[in-house]
């Protein structure tokens, strides 16, 4: 089963369609799940995605030669039928659907299944083979609910109004959904940014998603900015531009922050457990959701995933793919 794919450390072949899956090298044809930069690189001949992880790999990359694929339709590459489905992690995230000679495998990229106001939800589709990912495959990763994590962000706001509270959030993804639950919470004010974050919240805007008024933080007093909402990537929560904000409350969004030495290595005092990944229950829902006959895992804690595959009856294989990342500004 799956003989027609095969995955190199550079990314997954598909050899009927002469294609590669994230591939972290050029190569003449790209299908890419999502606009991460450890699953979408430059320099492909050709890409298919779906038309918003286009249109960041465009802002990111430049210009692509593209082949937009659209949710729930389908292409021909090579003697492969391709589709595109919902995979949740961030805008334009998608499960890359490969029917060839009777068999069905799912790529699923990075995925999760909580609700997101920035995404379109995960669909889960019964396969042969699925591809999965274990950012967080051991039992202890349980996430909590995300609405709960930013109610205490926005109460720490407000318990502080001389005070500022900086959040550190992946620009691509996570950065957008933190503003946009606060915005579902009543938070109405002004969000401030890192101007790392401008050009893919832009783009947000533009693609439809509505993220309230954003204006950039930098060059703003620091008596306008007490009592305010403040993003930036969790490279600079520390660094010389944090330090001219008005007495910052540090916080990161990432499912990582279940860690606590993690959030203390960081210095953050206000850890938000927010991943745009499943947690162990989610991953296993997800598998008997689908109910493959072989689980591949690309990356992230594969151990404890194969291990409970075969406790299960279900063949699992690792794939020891390279660059995909797992740290705490994607998690």
């Amino acid at each position: 089963m799956g003989s027609w794919i095969e995955p190199f450390p550079e990314g997954i072949y598909v050899r009927p369609a002469d294609a590669w899956v994230d591939p972290s090298q050029p190569k003449e044809r790209a299908l890419v799940t999502h606009g991460h930069a450890d699953h979408a690189r430059g320099g492909h001949g050709r890409v298919w995605a779906t038309p918003e992880t286009l249109a960041i790999m465009g802002v990111r990359y430049g210009p692509q030669t593209e082949c937009p694929v659209a949710y729930g339709k389908s292409v021909q590459v090579g003697e492969v039928e391709v589709s595109f489905v919902p995979a949740g992690h961030v805008l334009g995230s998608a499960q890359i659907v490969l029917d060839y000679g009777g068999e069905r495998v799912v790529v699923s990229g990075d995925y999760k299944r909580r609700e997101d106001p920035t995404c379109e939800p995960f669909v889960p589709v019964p396969c042969d083979i699925f591809i999965t990912e274990a950012t967080f495959g051991l039992p202890v990763f349980r996430h909590p609910d995300t609405g709960a994590e930013v109610d205490r962000l926005l109460a720490r706001l407000h318990d502080n109004p001389d005070r500022c509270v900086l959040v550190g959030a992946y620009a691509l993804g996570k950065a957008q959904r933190v503003i946009a639950e606060a915005r579902r919470r009543g938070h109405e004010e002004p969000i401030y940014y890192h101007g790392a974050l401008e050009r893919l919240c832009r783009l947000y805007q533009d693609l439809g998603i509505d993220l309230g008024e954003l204006r950039p933080a930098t060059g703003v007093p620091k008596a306008e900015l007490q009592g305010k909402l403040i993003l930036c990537p969790p490279g600079a929560l520390n660094d010389r531009w944090s330090r001219r904000l008005p007495d910052p409350i540090t916080a990161m969004a990432s499912g990582w922050m279940r860690i606590r030495q993690r959030a203390r290595q960081k210095n953050v005092e206000l850890p938000l457990i927010v991943s745009d990944h499943a947690d162990w229950d989610e991953l296993i829902a997800t598998i008997r959701e689908v109910a493959p006959k072989e689980v591949w895992i690309t990356h992230g804690r594969e151990d404890a995933l194969m291990h409970w595959c075969m406790l299960h009856q279900i063949k699992a294989r690792e794939l020891n793919l390279v660059g995909y990342e797992d740290d705490e500004e994607d998690g």
